[in-house]
């Protein structure tokens, strides 16, 4: 593939607070730590306390790979793959990280993101893709540390509705359910429905036979869709490395336990954040997250609800459950993976269990990162550099062949459909549709009766301005016809381009905020994965179109 960078401002799909983060806005830097850059990772790296169990995070997520060593056993594959294919780069990859993960000199590249089925829409492939290539070009930039990328499961989510579907080929794969509690939590025995609709759409050409076993393992032979995420994701990354994390685990909430204690009773992070989102509503910054009093969820099977402080006691909504301040200590000390951090406290769990120096997100996880630092700063956790996650638009051989007919650039397909049919017509119609000079001269024109009128009485130059005004909109009318009349004349071209648009951007929105990666896999298969990787450069902070040679 070829790759070509847009500006993230140029896009029109990304928020002013972001772009003003990656331009290093001075009135945001109070709101993180280190700038995203070789040199803010090198500062932070002279500085960075970890705080992680580095002996306990082994051995927790060496327990957790040992399901994915069953099913290999099971199927027949060689001992020690942690996958679907027992190649030496896998084995290696994910099994040196993790013994890796031992020593004082490794650090973690973090994403995030819910247990979307078949990976959902492609921006969670992108966001793997980033950690994968920042963590390679940090150890280049200092050999002498180790740095592992790492995907962190939101397993304790619970709005299954976000996760239960898939768009792919133009077609919605849904998992029809009822569910309740951590979406992590869920056996995928009834997706089979789901899984022959997707496995249907892939079809039996180029790589879908590889991907349609891949999904098939992961979802029928785990009873937990943690489990069957991890081996998806395992299956397209493993061999890169990449560590998978499942938080949802009495020995990481341990170490966590302290701070919930804290949290929960004194409300710390409900009154940090909201001072600080009260700052950023100052700066014009829109809020992505509110705290609440109490940001912890009670958890257990089919069941995570808000805790709540009413009536002198703790209680869990919609249940009898309700604790005592006494009570409420020692159900954190003897059961604290029944607490479940909400959004604004993860970061923070993730934090004191990793020994991490990045977290990639979105936009909007972005500016919601942004909120949380004055609760690190409370509770001493070294807060991550915020990097913005590659975005990227996938253009096929024959839709590339079809803008380039158009005399189209890449850019230009980012305006909205109408607008850019405008743009088209504009540029390719033998007429002048424009009437913006003749307007000038009619301008001109208006300065000199608006002046004749004030001259004559005062009152009547407003009179004077409004029947501009009205001509005005006559004229952008008039224009508006033209426009309309010549797009007529140009009706079998304007199809074609509004067919490529509505491929590349469904719905009018980008393609990696819908698109599942299934087709694309079925194309090209593991050199996809590849190709995101070789080409994503995340420090640049540019939008990458990759086009198909």
């Amino acid at each position: 593939m070829d790759a070509s960078c847009i500006s993230y401002k140029d896009t029109g799909f990304f928020s002013h607070t972001v772009a003003e983060y990656i331009d290093n806005k001075p009135e945001l830097q109070s709101f993180y730590g280190y700038r995203p850059d070789m040199a803010g990772f090198a500062e932070f790296l002279k500085n960075k306390k970890v705080v992680a169990d580095r002996e306990v995070l082994v051995r927790v997520l060496t327990k957790q790979y040992e399901c994915l060593e069953s099913v290999s056993r099971k199927a027949g594959k060689s001992e020690g793959s942690y996958g679907t294919t027992p190649s030496l780069p896998e084995r290696v990859g994910v099994r040196l990280n993790l013994e890796l993960l031992k020593q004082d000199n490794t650090y973690t590249i973090t994403t995030g993101h819910q247990l979307n089925i078949f990976a959902g829409p492609l921006y969670f492939l992108y966001k793997i893709a980033t950690a994968i290539k920042l963590a390679q070009q940090l150890k280049t930039a200092h050999p002498d540390k180790n740095f592992v990328p790492v995907y962190w499961m939101a397993s304790e989510d619970h709005d299954f509705a976000e996760i239960n579907y898939t768009n792919i080929g133009g077609k919605k794969v849904h998992w029809w359910y009822e569910a309740s509690g951590a979406t992590g939590r869920i056996d995928p025995v009834s997706m089979r429905q789901a899984l022959n609709q997707y496995k249907g759409v892939l079809g039996m050409e180029g790589h879908a036979t590889d991907l349609a076993g891949i999904v098939e393992t992961a979802y029928t032979k785990f009873d937990k869709l943690a489990d069957a995420t991890r081996y998806l994701v395992n299956s397209l990354f493993g061999q890169y490395g990449l560590v998978i994390i499942d938080a949802d685990d009495h020995e990481f909430k341990k170490e966590f336990a302290p701070i919930m204690e804290q949290d929960i009773i004194g409300q710390h992070s409900f009154k940090n954040i909201t001072e600080t989102n009260h700052k950023l509503h100052e700066l014009g910054v829109h809020i992505q997250v509110n705290p609440r009093e109490i940001n912890f969820f009670y958890l257990k099977d089919q069941l995570r609800e808000r805790i709540v402080f009413e009536d002198a006691s703790y209680q869990v909504l919609n249940t009898g459950i309700k604790f005592t301040e006494a009570e409420l200590k020692k159900e954190i000390a003897e059961y604290p993976e029944r607490f479940s951090p909400n959004v604004v406290m993860r970061p923070l769990y993730q934090e004191c269990i990793l020994p991490n120096i990045a977290y990639i997100g979105g936009g909007a996880e972005v500016v919601y990162w942004l909120e949380l630092k004055s609760n690190f700063d409370h509770y001493k956790i070294d807060f991550p550099i915020l990097i913005l996650r590659n975005s990227a638009l996938v253009i096929k051989k024959e839709q590339a062949s079809k803008i380039e007919r158009m005399s189209l650039d890449a850019i230009d397909l980012f305006k909205e459909s109408d607008a850019l049919q405008t743009y088209w017509i504009k540029k390719h119609s033998g007429h002048n549709l424009s009437i913006a000079e003749e307007w000038r001269e009619m301008e001109s024109l208006f300065e000199k009766i608006k002046l004749r009128a004030y001259k004559i009485d005062p009152t009547l130059s407003p009179s004077a301005a409004a029947v501009q005004a009205r001509l005005k909109k006559a004229m952008d009318n008039l224009e508006r016809k033209l426009i309309r009349a010549e797009k007529r004349n140009y009706s079998v071209r304007l199809e074609q381009l509004t067919a490529v648009k509505a491929e590349l951007f469904p719905k009018e929105s980008l393609q990696e905020r819908s698109e599942n990666f299934g087709l694309m896999y079925v194309k090209w298969g593991q050199t996809f994965i590849d190709e995101l990787i070789r080409l994503f450069e995340p420090l640049d902070f540019k939008f990458t179109v990759l086009t198909e040679k």
